[in-house]
């Protein structure tokens, strides 16, 4: 099955068939990446009275209680109610979950003893009017799939840069970091303020999804971009999004 749409008058082309998932998981035999300190999710069997949801334990069926935070357990995404006042769920910030994208791949740079996402890095690519843009940072090994960033000031984005991209109208941010800020800034979330410009002229659709991995094999580009969430109350869930990358007919 394909699908077209056209961008900036060219026509394009996704194959269906062809997905690729930059999804990072969490629970038993998944990455299950961490970050800020936030314990590592856990998955058991239900014990209700006589009834166990293990099968392994003696139980009729399987029937596990999940605990994790999305913030640290894998791929996430999060709205505006990440930072605001008000409880703004992701499900009510995702109002469609198909998306053109870019994707485009930013080497890390220091700065003051940070590694950072910098504007001057971005402005080497040519990014065109889509709607998201999917930033793989190098370097760019498969160990980050399992990555403890807790503790160990991972990078992030400058505020510069973060201005860059919502300048540039795009309303979904895709990032293999775990977060846009940096780990301790005393609460600021200045890069995430940016991207939504909160409080001031709020962009309520626009979204960042966290913890992601891209595969080396993956080539930059232009993306259909599938970014399915769970229709759970919360200012982030855990997310899949779901790239299939376009051709030009």
């Amino acid at each position: 099955m394909q699908f077209s749409l056209n961008i900036q008058n060219s026509h394009y082309v996704a194959d269906l068939s062809q997905p690729l998932n930059l999804t990072l998981g969490f629970g038993p035999n998944f990455e299950n990446p961490n970050a800020f300190h936030i314990n590592y999710p856990t998955v058991e069997p239900i014990r209700v009275g006589d009834f166990v949801g293990s099968v392994k334990e003696g139980g009729s069926a399987n029937c596990e209680i999940v605990t994790y935070c999305a913030h640290g357990n894998g791929t996430h995404t999060e709205g505006v109610g990440h930072i605001a006042e008000e409880r703004i769920s992701v499900h009510e910030v995702l109002t469609k979950h198909f998306f053109t994208a870019q994707m485009i791949t930013v080497p890390l740079v220091m700065e003051n003893n940070d590694w950072v996402i910098t504007l001057a890095e971005l402005q080497k690519h040519r990014i065109e009017k889509v709607e998201a843009i999917i930033i793989r940072s190098t370097p760019n090994e498969v160990s980050k799939k399992s990555e403890v960033w807790s503790g160990n000031n991972p990078p992030y984005f400058t505020l510069d840069a973060m201005q860059y991209l919502v300048d540039l109208n795009l309303e979904h941010l895709l990032t293999d970091l775990p977060s846009v800020d940096p780990e301790e800034d005393a609460g600021a979330l200045a890069a995430h303020r940016i991207w939504w410009q909160y409080p001031s002229k709020t962009r309520l659709h626009s979204s960042i999804t966290e913890l992601i991995f891209v595969d080396d094999s993956i080539e930059d580009g232009l993306f259909l971009l599938n970014l399915m969430v769970p229709k759970i109350a919360s200012d982030a869930v855990p997310s899949q999004p779901i790239v299939y990358p376009l051709t030009l007919v």
